[in-house]
């Protein structure tokens, strides 16, 4: 007899300063290692895998990450009372936001149609220490309109292998962003925030390994003056050599929102 099988996509949120991102590792705390201890407390008896839509990386959070739950024999009963149970054990640096069930047509992996990236940060004075587990701190000028120019330069349809580490054979490196933008902040906000704070919006269908880290180094560069609008340019084209080098911290990344309508 073929065994029955549910399946139920959790949305979740996590801060991961002290993380070691999402995929479970020996001897460290990662998202998913914590997630799958939690759940083996609420589901004691239970069957079950999980599988994650993104590896984030240590010490990237997310405003809205999601996994599936594979459980095996026997379905949830009261969806809302099992994320509040859920909810209940988890870390304070972790919460789940919402549960459905899916079909087994589903597919965590292939189906969302965008991910939402931004990168939070500041320049300049040093920033209260309270801000470190969210925000990157570049203490120097720089140029925040050519930034502005400069991320603008990656929207569309490019070519970013100059822009990702440890590909494999099977890359694709055509990517289209369908949005790259600096702005001021406003999303995110606290007391001990510096005055003047900016995100580093960026969105498209997928990324390649460290991508938004080594486009957003790049633009510190730019800012700095180190690099131009047309070195941007020339970096995007088929056959371009010039790999970026400039990872920004991950503490100011965030994975802000995955699309799977």
């Amino acid at each position: 007899m073929q065994r029955k099988r549910f399946y139920y996509l959790i949305k979740i949120q996590y801060l991961g300063f002290r993380l070691h991102g999402w995929q479970k590792q020996p001897h460290v705390k990662t998202v998913e290692g914590l997630v799958t201890k939690t759940l083996r407390y609420v589901m004691p008896e239970e069957k079950f895998k999980i599988l994650g839509t993104s590896r984030t990386d240590a010490m990237v959070s997310a405003m809205e990450s999601a996994f599936e739950l594979f459980l095996d024999e026997r379905p949830l009963e009261d969806l809302e009372e099992f994320l509040k149970l859920f909810n209940l054990n988890l870390p304070q640096d972790i919460r789940a936001i919402s549960i459905i069930e899916v079909d087994s047509k589903f597919n965590i992996i292939q189906h969302p149609k965008y991910k939402e990236y931004t990168y939070l940060f500041s320049f300049g004075d040093k920033n209260h220490p309270f801000c470190a587990p969210l925000m990157a701190n570049f203490q120097e000028d720089l140029d925040i309109e050519k930034m502005k120019q400069a991320a603008a330069l990656f929207r569309g349809q490019h070519n970013f292998r100059n822009y990702c580490v440890r590909v494999s054979e099977n890359s694709k490196f055509e990517r289209e962003m369908l949005i790259s933008e600096i702005v001021e902040n406003t999303e995110i906000t606290a007391s001990f925030f510096p005055e003047n704070t900016f995100l580093f919006r960026i969105s498209g269908e997928g990324f390649l390994r460290h991508q938004v880290r080594l486009m957003m180094g790049t633009l510190v560069l730019v800012g700095r003056g180190e690099f131009n609008l047309e070195d941007i340019r020339m970096s995007l084209k088929p056959g371009s050599n010039m790999q970026m080098d400039y990872i920004a911290p991950a503490s100011g990344l965030i994975l802000n929102k995955v699309d799977f309508t």
